[in-house]
């Protein structure tokens, strides 16, 4: 059998009206995986895979290669003294600091660690924070290969300015040799490189804004909505010339930005020479109008254009699950997968498309175990070989008939238009564009060039990602402020006055509460199964799963809210699901940390169950929502991280919390959040 893996790298656009970036997202991810994702590749010979790196991503990596300080806002303010930071620019700083994945990044560095959790700082230990948030990005590759960054981490503390003058030296020559390292890959036949539209548009959306009721029916749009073609075909053109100023050479496939296509879209794409895209299983399902994975794993040819659809399951135990997993029983898992579809599926070509960068920071080690024990095993089958999209093109194709309307997120376009702040970012870029067609005949051609500029930027995919409440991230209202900066900075460039509307956020009263609330009070809810029982649960702490998820989109799960709390006996959780899709589930696996509690629970069987293992004794019961109680007495530790796996058959549906583990802590009185 084939396996094809698509590892998507791309950033949001982070640069203000002056070109500057807003936020390091773009420069701590080139020093964590943008080169260490093909290297890890490389240590074994004979694999191969495709790596799509999007406009946005090289526009902004290359901000890097001189005087970075210049060109990005969190450097700048790194660079400077801590006596000239004013008190925003202070809170800030710590802020980004403060920003790092806790469990499996800033834990791992003692110092760092000691830090994150103070409140006030001397102006050594900011600094040390400083520092030391950087070094926590650094990659398993640098870690291990340059003299500084190992040196700096083995120091500890106690840092001094020109260690920042030659850190930053360090990062800086490191990152410039990223794309010429790709180029040299794919001169050697180990990797191909595909790109995306210039700023990452969902195109059918800007072709038709209809797409997304074509996609489903119940979908809102904007009344007086536009097409925007012209952007369209400008997205493609464009993408392609960056491309090949960058590679040395055109790029012969797309990744169409959040796998969204349609008939359309895919013809604008074929007249621009692209011979290959990739999208999701949802898509061929639709078109084929039968779920038959069967069909699946084969490339597709619709109206010339060949068609990679990824395998959604396999690509989100990558991105979401084996997170949680030791390497050795994830990539066990993953080959037993690939093994079942080989003996079932004569000549499968199997496709694995995610994102090539955000997962990895919630994983142990930059999830360098997983990838070694994963690719020294793929090198290893003798039943199976690696292609990447340029093998793949050449392979017989399946004819498609009929391309149905979506994109990788449930086969539509929810995640970037229905929602009344994501149709309100539309509203204003249509608004935008009518004010623009009534006065650019006025306007000089280099006006008109940068205007363009900056409608393009707005169309990214990005600003809609983050509007409504299907995702959430503490920096909103950054990527808020910089959407409508676009906007307004055309309404600048035509000297008019930006329309009041502009300056006002989009996002209204964004807080983590959306998607946690800690427990107010002691509960003590009768352990049934009955959802009928919630006053019981007042006052005890929710995590919305609905609103966890936030650079990468969850698969759709079973539970949707888990409530939890404690009295002076017992813990409690309760899980508020969708029934008909946790009918589907049998086992639930309880897992406790630091004491290494690891059980599973059959509840297919039972609708109440009692049990005990390790001196742990627990109730689980299980009729509109699961209940469960576990027994304090035996419980000596002041903290415990629990988590939750409910699985279906060999397979894992849903971990819970999405965002890694459920910290209680045992003493809480919650005098501290009394509420009426």
């Amino acid at each position: 059998m084939n396996l094809s893996f698509i590892w998507h790298m791309h950033q949001p656009d982070y640069r203000d009206e002056f070109g500057v970036m807003q936020m390091p997202w773009v420069f701590l991810h080139a020093i964590k995986d943008y080169y260490d994702m093909p290297w890890m590749l490389t240590r074994y010979s004979g694999l191969k895979a495709t790596f799509n790196i999007t406009p946005p991503l090289i526009r902004q990596l290359e901000l890097y290669y001189e005087n970075p300080q210049n060109n990005d806002k969190f450097l700048n303010l790194w660079l400077r003294d801590i006596s000239s930071l004013n008190r925003t620019e202070y809170r800030w700083m710590i802020k980004i600091c403060k920003s790092t994945p806790y469990e499996t990044m800033v834990s791992k560095i003692a110092y760092y660690d000691e830090l994150y959790k103070k409140e006030s700082y001397t102006n050594q230990e900011f600094f040390d924070l400083e520092i030391l948030f950087l070094l926590s990005w650094c990659g398993v590759y640098l870690r291990a290969n340059n003299t500084v960054v190992k040196e700096m981490l083995q120091r500890k503390n106690g840092f001094v300015y020109e260690d920042k003058l030659s850190l930053l030296r360090e990062l800086t020559n490191f990152v410039k040799g990223i794309f010429d390292y790709y180029a040299e890959l794919k001169n050697n036949g180990v990797i191909s490189i595909s790109t995306t539209p210039l700023n990452h548009p969902i195109l059918p959306l800007l072709l038709d804004m209809n797409s997304a009721k074509i996609a489903n029916k119940s979908t809102n749009i904007p009344k007086y909505h536009l097409s925007l073609k012209d952007d369209a075909l400008l997205q493609i053109t464009r993408a392609k010339e960056l491309f090949m100023n960058t590679f040395g050479f055109l790029p012969d496939g797309f990744w169409p930005a959040e796998g969204a296509v349609d008939a359309n879209s895919v013809a604008l794409l074929s007249e621009c020479g692209v011979k290959w895209i990739a999208t999701d299983e949802e898509i061929l399902f639709r078109s084929i109008n039968l779920r038959d994975r069967a069909a699946l794993y084969a490339p597709y040819e619709y109206h010339d254009m060949c068609i990679a659809f990824r395998d959604h399951h396999l690509s989100d135990l990558i991105g979401f699950t084996y997170k949680f997993w030791e390497p050795q029983r994830a990539v066990k898992d993953f080959m037993s997968y690939l093994s079942s579809i080989n003996d079932q599926n004569e000549d499968a070509t199997v496709f694995i498309i995610l994102d090539g960068e955000n997962a990895w920071e919630f994983y142990d080690n930059n999830a360098f175990d997983f990838f070694d024990e994963l690719y020294k095993t793929l090198s290893a089958a003798s039943w199976l070989k690696t292609l990447h999209m340029q093998d793949v093109y050449g392979l017989p194709r399946k004819k498609l008939s009929k391309l149905s309307a979506g994109s990788w997120i449930h086969g539509e376009f929810n995640t970037w238009v229905g929602h009344k702040e994501k149709s309100r970012g539309w509203e204003l870029i249509f608004i935008t564009k009518r004010d623009y067609e009534h006065h650019k005949d006025s306007l000089d051609d280099d006006t008109k060039a940068k205007i363009t500029e900056h409608f393009l930027a707005s169309e990214c995919s990005d600003w809609f990602w983050w509007y409504g409440d299907d995702h959430f991230t503490e920096f909103g209202l950054e990527f808020d402020a910089l959407f409508r900066a676009h906007l307004i900075s055309i309404y600048n460039l035509m000297k008019i006055a930006p329309p009041l509307d502009l300056f006002e956020p989009i996002i209204q009263n964004r807080s983590s509460v959306n998607f946690l609330l800690k427990p107010q009070s002691y509960i003590s809810p009768q352990i049934n199964g009955k959802h009928g029982s919630f006053f019981e649960w007042i006052g005890s702490g929710v995590v919305h799963e609905n609103r966890t998820s936030s650079t990468m989109d969850m698969p759709k799960s079973p539970v949707e809210k888990i409530f939890y709390g404690q009295d002076d006996e017992n813990i409690y959780f309760a899980f508020d699901a969708d029934l008909e899709m946790i009918k589907n589930c049998n086992m639930l696996r309880l897992i406790i940390d630091p004491i290494g509690f690891n059980e599973e629970i059959n509840i297919g069987d039972k609708k109440h169950y009692f049990g005990s293992s390790a001196n742990i004794v627990y109730e689980v019961a299980y009729e509109d929502w699961i209940e469960i109680r576990i027994d304090k007495s035996f419980i000596k530790e002041q903290k415990l991280d629990f988590r939750f796996e409910l699985s279906s058959g060999d397979a894992v549906i849903q971990t819970l919390p999405g965002f890694g583990v459920l910290e209680i802590d045992m003493d809480s009185d919650f005098s501290d959040r009394w509420f009426i």
